[in-house]
């Protein structure tokens, strides 16, 4: 194998590509966005924490500054000229409110896709200002999903049918296959 140097190029692609929400100016707007980071694993009293990371011109992050809260939905592939739409245009200019059926959960300003197969809703944690990015912390209150993407109890991929993006190539993509237990897999290897 003979490996190339490609320079400063974020290579952890694909990612879950994810609508955000948050009330603007009296009403929800929405932005695509595939930078979405676990920021740890929470059992029992410990909140989970996640992360979004915004460019500084977003409409998006007036709402989110103001109310504390947002919305981090997954929406799947029969929603993809929407889910691009809504990355394409400004809330500033274009009204995206009705765009979705919304829902709300326990947080006030964080509207919720009704139609996504999973929802989460955040109170804010934290800011933090990287170049001309925000990246927003937030804390997970709730997370919503469809009872018919569930199997045995647990989330099920296949169901769900999440959007990949890829940034390298500039494309979405769908999940193929399951191929490996993790946790499980690598134990052939242990002496």
């Amino acid at each position: 194998m003979k490996r190339k140097a490609l320079g400063q190029k974020n290579a952890l692609y694909p990612s879950l590509t994810t609508i955000v929400g948050a009330d603007v100016d009296g009403k929800p707007n929405w932005l695509t966005i595939a930078h979405v980071g676990i920021m740890n694993h929470a059992y029992g009293e410990v909140p989970q924490y996640l992360s979004i990371g915004l460019h500084v011109s977003h409409h998006t992050n007036k709402g989110i500054r103001q109310h504390q809260e947002f919305s981090i939905n997954i929406p799947s592939q029969a929603m993809l000229t929407t889910t691009d739409y809504v990355g394409l245009v400004s809330g500033e200019k274009v009204d995206k409110s009705t765009l979705f059926a919304v829902e709300r959960g326990s947080l006030a300003h964080a509207p919720l896709i009704a139609d996504c197969p999973v929802s989460m809703e955040l109170k804010l944690y934290q800011t933090v200002t990287i170049g001309l990015h925000e990246i927003f912390i937030g804390e997970l209150v709730n997370t919503y999903i469809d009872e018919t993407c569930l199997t045995e109890g647990k989330p099920d991929l296949t169901k769900i049918d999440p959007i990949l993006f890829d940034f390298m190539m500039v494309d979405y993509w769908s999940l193929g296959q399951r191929t490996g237990k993790p946790w499980r897999d690598g134990k052939t290897l242990k002496k």
